[in-house]
This record gives structure tokens, sequence and C-alpha cells, in this order.
């Protein structure tokens, strides 16, 4: 099993270095934010954003203005994505039950499904104003019932943007903000005089808005580490190199460092590619964005055969990955690491992302190992509980709880056992203090 590079991106080193300036800005910004609350966030909004209002919460009222300036076409569009994101999120959720089985007469056990009590929704802004992000998070959050859903995305020409405050209202938000950035994810989750935190942060967003989310993890909770975007192109020689190039630049637009990788045992179709790539970037209006992207962080990956492509692609474990090959189910079969599969040239990443119905909040840097994307079961916490109904079953469960207990020295834990054996096991009263005996009793 063979690879060769026909392009590599950026060093790893250099990555990693641009990766420790980022961190460093985050851990001084949420620190600035810590300490200094409104006063913090509404310079940097002031700063990165050129806005700073007398509140950056919309009234109800400003809401309905913005909303009144969203095109009859452009609404209807957002209801449809929101319909497909709806029903797909309703069917996750009925998917999920609560349980109660009675495991030995009398011991009962089940688990409830409890939805987190305040989820702060950020919705990226910046280069391209992501009204879909909107639909990904609040949307599904609401289907989960979370009482208090807030949204924040930064203004977009010096004022709101008026269909991401239609898909946040629309999707179920109960507060909406004009933040962006560090700014609104740090607010959102250590709180302000104005801002009350919230228990959950979730959305994609640029290199700062996902460090940001990861140093504020275990203060508050988080979906997963989104950003910045990646695709992955799995192709044979059954598709051609403009569809190869088309899918690779489409998600090379989102960022100067969203990777784009393509996967395949096809020399012609990898150096096709490589042509149709320069060919596209001549004509493409995001050109500017796609070009640096593409330059610093794309790659071509030539491979002997499927099953090299296949370990290349679980290693690699991109947020997106479009298959395209003679045999799409044997990937879908075969592939465990990656956000999101697309199969065949009939499915793109692009529908994926703003109308299809699936979440496209997803697991990127690797993350992929060990996480799916948001789905309505990231703002659900599984909860179990337990109840021992009779007093055969306290007495039983008792004298087992007691021994093992003590195999592991803690006579505290098996006093509590051996207390419902004596209250409730009738005549079987040997169980007494542990602590007198240095062991559970016989």
């Amino acid at each position: 099993m063979t690879i060769r590079y026909l392009k590599r991106g950026k060093p790893d080193a250099e990555r990693a270095e641009d990766d420790a300036k980022v961190r460093a800005t985050v851990e001084a910004t949420l620190a600035d934010i810590k300490a200094r609350g409104d006063a913090a966030v509404r310079a940097l909004s002031k700063k990165f954003d050129g806005y700073a209002p007398p509140s950056f919460r919309l009234s109800q009222s400003e809401v309905e203005a913005a909303m009144s300036r969203v095109s009859d076409q452009d609404m209807t569009d957002i209801r449809f994505a929101q319909a497909q994101i709806r029903a797909f999120a309703e069917a996750q959720r009925a998917s999920m039950t609560d349980i109660e089985i009675e495991t030995v007469p009398g011991v009962i056990l089940g688990h409830k499904n409890i939805p987190v009590q305040s989820v702060g929704c950020y919705v990226p802004g910046g280069k391209f104003p992501m009204v879909a992000s909107a639909h990904m998070s609040v949307l599904t959050a609401s289907v989960a019932g979370v009482p208090r859903i807030i949204a924040s995305a930064p203004p977009v020409d010096g004022a709101p943007h008026p269909a991401i405050v239609a898909a946040m209202h629309m999707g179920g938000a109960h507060e909406i903000y004009v933040l962006g950035g560090i700014q609104a994810v740090g607010a959102m989750a250590l709180g302000t005089e104005t801002i009350h935190p919230v228990d959950m942060l979730v959305g994609p967003g640029n290199a700062f808005v996902a460090e940001a989310k990861r140093q504020l993890f275990g203060r508050v909770g988080i979906d997963l580490f989104a950003g910045p975007t990646e695709t992955m192109v799995i192709a044979d020689d059954t598709v051609d190199a403009e569809m190869c190039a088309t899918d690779l630049l489409g998600q090379a637009e989102h960022g100067y460092n969203s990777p784009a990788v393509l996967v395949t045992n096809s020399q012609k179709l990898a150096e096709d590619t490589l042509t149709e790539i320069d060919r596209l970037l001549e004509i493409l209006p995001t050109a500017e964005t796609a070009a640096v992207s593409w330059r610093d962080y794309g790659e071509v990956i030539l491979c002997d055969g499927y099953d090299a492509m296949l370990a290349v692609a679980n290693e690699i474990a991109s947020e997106h990955v479009q298959v395209m090959t003679d045999r799409d189910d044997w990937f879908l079969e075969k592939m465990h690491s990656y956000g999101a599969l697309f199969l065949g040239p009939r499915t793109n990443v692009a529908n994926g992302d703003k109308v299809i119905g699936t979440n496209h909040t997803l697991p990127t840097r690797k993350a992929g190992r060990y996480t799916g994307g948001l789905w309505v079961g990231k703002f659900l916490k599984t909860h179990s509980y337990q109840k021992v109904l009779t007093d055969e079953a306290a007495a039983e469960i008792g004298a087992y709880g007691s021994r093992l207990c003590m195999l592991e020295g803690f006579v505290g834990h098996a006093e509590q056992c051996n207390l419902r054996v004596r209250r409730y096991g009738g005549q079987n009263v040997g169980y007494g203090m542990a602590a007198r005996t240095g062991k559970a009793a016989e």
C-alpha cells in the first residue's frame, strides 16, 4: 500500500506556530472579558466590527424590523431549509427514549433524557453571513427542548444581518445578540453585567472562535471543535476533474486556512484536477480567499488502490468527505473517522451545509475520531436513576454491595449496604458495622 503527495500544504511546524499565536490571543482576550465584562466586550466589538450600540441584545421591535428587510423569496427558502432540518432533528429526538427496566425482582433502573437548561449558539459572520448556522444550532436546540436559547452573530456592514436574525428568531431563539468572535462566545460563557452566562456553547467559527470554545470547555459544555472548515474528495475515474475541483474550491472559499484534500487512485484525475483548479481560480469570485487556502492547505494524494484511499481518509478524519467512486457504499461501510459523508456525484457538501436536513456543525482537526457532529442529542443529558422496591431486593443487593465495597477497602460504603441488610433483611441480621470486623459480615 503506497501513497504519494502530488501537492502538499503548509508543513505541520508552521501550522503549529499559527495555532500557538491563536491560543495566546484567545487566552488574553478571555481574561479581559472575565475581568471587565461589558466594557471589554464593547471595546472588542468596536475594534473588530466597528459596532458599539447602546445594547447588543436586539429588542422585539428590532427583530421585527430586521425581518421586514428579508425578501419574500429568502423567507421562503429559509422556511424550506428549516422544515428539512426540523424534520430530521425530530426523527433523531424520537429515537432517544427514556427507559426503565427491572433488572432483578424489586430493582428498577432507568434513565431520562433532560435538555441542557441554557445554550449559547454562535452564528459566524465574517466574510460570509452564515444564515444556515442559525438553523443548525438554534432550531436543533429548540427541538431538543432547551428552555433558554441565546444566539449571537456579528454585525454585517455595521448592522444586524436581516436573514440571520430571521433564521434565529424563526428557529426559536429567546435572546438575540449582535456580537461576533471571541467577544461573543466569551460573553455567553463567562457572563457580563448584561448577559447571563449559559451552560453550553455550540456552533462553528473561525480559528479564534474554535480556540475560545476549547479554552472555555469545562466552565461550560461545548458541542465539539468545529472550525475552520475542512473538506476531502475521495474520487476515482468515474468522475471528472471539473467536479473534483469544484467540490474542493467550494469549501476552500470559507477562509484562508480551510484544508481541501483530494484522495484518488487515478493519476490522470489528480493531474487534471490540479489543472482545473488553476482554471477555476481565474474566474471564481471568491478566488482571493480560496486561492490562499488552496495554496497553503490544499493537498492531492495519489494512492495505489482503494484500501490505501480508505486508510488515508480515516487517518485525516476530515470534516466533510465527498465520496465519488464505483464503490461508495463500501466507503460508507468502512469509514470510521469523519464529520459527515456525502455519497455519490449527485450529492454535495453545499446541500449539506444549507438545506438537505443533516446538521452542518461537524468535527474538525481529527475530532471525527471520537465524536460525530452537532445533533439533537448533544443538547440532551442522559441521567440515570435507581429504585429498590422490596425488602428482599434491598437485602440481596445490599449483601453483594457490602462484599464488593470491602473488596476495595471502602468500609463506610459497605456500612451503607449493611444498614439496608439489617433494616430490611428480616432474619438475615449478620451484617453489622463493617468497621468493627474489618470486613463485610458473612
